[in-house]
């Protein structure tokens, strides 16, 4: 692995956008990235950028063997990120105590929308949640209509992955002197108030008023917009001070003695609809064309699928293609240390993964979906198992689980034996209230099992606790 985070390991317990956003930029600067998933997951798509660079393990959280599995990697890890509502991982037992319990030195960063503190804290939200109550989403936009979602470049990956791999790296240092962790709470709507931090001083200074499309930088100005071209495409101008401004009245071939000041607000609608008239007479190539060389300030909107043939992004090799996905390449650039995609995304695989950290065996996470069971080969679907409490009649086909059988139930949470020479896989999903229930394939009675509350190795002499429920 190359880049200036070689030799950081980092764990990443699944979540959503802006989580894996992080992780891969952590990824692209070196920092090896093992990924936790879901027993139940579905694998990622090969083209997700945000999947790349990094191992992936499936394990259940929810059975006790999964989370000392969690545990163990944690010992070996330097950085934890997860993405949950505050409290969903103190339940699992993978919170910051009891992973800083195994690991003092572990930096746990917690990325969520409303932050680990208070009122809505717990509640529900999105990108655009977070935005509007932050206040960065109301000066975005033309003033006779809603505010428009700016995607979600602000809130979960300019607000929330990247502040998240701000602390991170910040922790870092910190710990290269204290020889402490920490933990790192970044949230989405602290990271996009800090975004806006410059309009506060706008306003302050008298810079800034708070009305919409009526400032400099929110599209009201004439010469800080868009503008539509004769071919339906657009340029962007951002000629703000004046000798920029000169020179894109300059390739327009306009006179300013005979156009309103730039600086003047109340004629600025006239300015906008002369500038907006000589736009609308070529194509956005053909304008490119006019600007190419000068510092009029004015570029093409590029629609994604173009953005990676720029000349300009060509050159500095802005865009990679992963696997025959073209994506954004690893940044910032370093001069001794280069960061770089580590691979395409990958399926799980889960013992690899574990035994690369130094967790050996399978406890605690199930096969990868997508596997077919050998039942369903033989038969070309899934028999519908169902588990129901047993009759008298069924009393005689009772199956006694044996206490290595019952280890793998526990740790898997799944119980396996032969009627015939198959083998077929049953979820016991928490019936643990001591009854004896029969177990049919497609209605058919194939064993029986008896369920209770016993410790994890199951035995003659078990002794009962309500911790787990074990089949015996």
């Amino acid at each position: 692995m190359s880049g200036p985070l070689a030799g950081i390991r980092v764990l990443e317990l699944a979540n959503l956008a802006p989580v894996p956003f992080a992780c891969t930029v952590l990824s692209d600067l070196g920092a090896e990235v093992l990924r936790v998933d879901r027993a139940d997951a579905a694998e990622q798509p090969g083209t997700d950028p945000l999947a790349r660079g990094r191992r992936v393990a499936a394990v259940d959280l929810k059975h006790p063997q999964g989370r000392e599995a969690v545990l163990k990697l944690v010992a070996g890890a330097d950085v934890l990120v997860e993405g949950f509502r505050p409290g969903v991982c103190e339940r699992l037992g993978v919170g910051p105590a009891d992973c800083q319990a195994r690991n003092p030195r572990l930096i746990y960063a917690r990325l969520t929308g409303w932050g680990q503190d208070g009122p809505l804290a717990a509640s529900a939200g999105h990108d655009i949640d977070y935005l509007a109550v932050a206040g960065a989403l109301w000066p975005i936009g033309p003033a006779d209509r809603p505010p428009p979602p700016p995607l979600n470049y602000l809130g979960d990956f300019g607000g929330g992955g990247l502040l998240t791999v701000v602390g991170v790296l910040s922790a870092l240092v910190e710990r290269a002197q204290s020889g402490e962790g920490q933990v790192v709470d970044a949230a989405m709507v602290d990271g996009a108030a800090l975004l806006s931090t410059a309009l506060y001083g706008y306003r302050a200074s008298g810079l800034w008023q708070d009305r919409r499309d009526g400032n400099p930088l929110d599209g009201a100005a004439p010469f800080y917009r868009c503008y539509t071209c004769a071919d339906g495409g657009y340029v962007a101008v951002g000629a703000i001070e004046p000798q920029f401004y000169a020179a894109l009245l300059h390739g327009l071939q306009l006179d300013p003695a005979e156009l309103p000041d730039q600086y003047d607000p109340t004629r600025w609608p006239v300015l906008t609809e002369r500038l907006a008239e000589v736009f609308a007479s070529k194509t956005r190539d053909e304008w490119v064309a006019v600007f190419d060389g000068t510092d009029a300030c004015v570029a093409p909107v590029l629609p994604p699928a173009e953005a990676a043939g720029h000349p300009h992004n060509a050159a500095r090799g802005t865009f990679v293609d992963v696997a025959g996905v073209v994506q954004p390449g690893a940044a910032p650039r370093f001069s001794r240390t280069p960061g770089e995609v580590q691979g395409p995304p990958a399926g799980p695989h889960t013992a690899e993964a574990l035994t690369a950290w130094g967790v050996h065996g399978r406890r605690g996470h199930r096969p990868a979906r997508g596997r077919r069971h050998p039942l369903m080969r033989q038969t070309g679907r899934m028999p519908r198992l169902t588990i129901e409490p047993a009759t008298d009649e069924d009393l005689p086909v009772y199956l006694r689980i044996r206490d290595a059988a019952a280890e793998d139930m526990v740790a898997n949470g799944i119980v396996q034996w032969r009627p015939g020479e198959l083998t077929v896989p049953m979820l016991l999903d928490w019936l643990g209230d001591g009854r004896i229930y029969a177990a049919r394939l497609d209605g058919e009675l194939v064993g029986g099992l008896m369920l209770m509350w016993a410790d994890p190795m199951c035995g003659a002499n078990a002794t009962a606790t309500p911790a787990t429920p074990t089949a015996c």
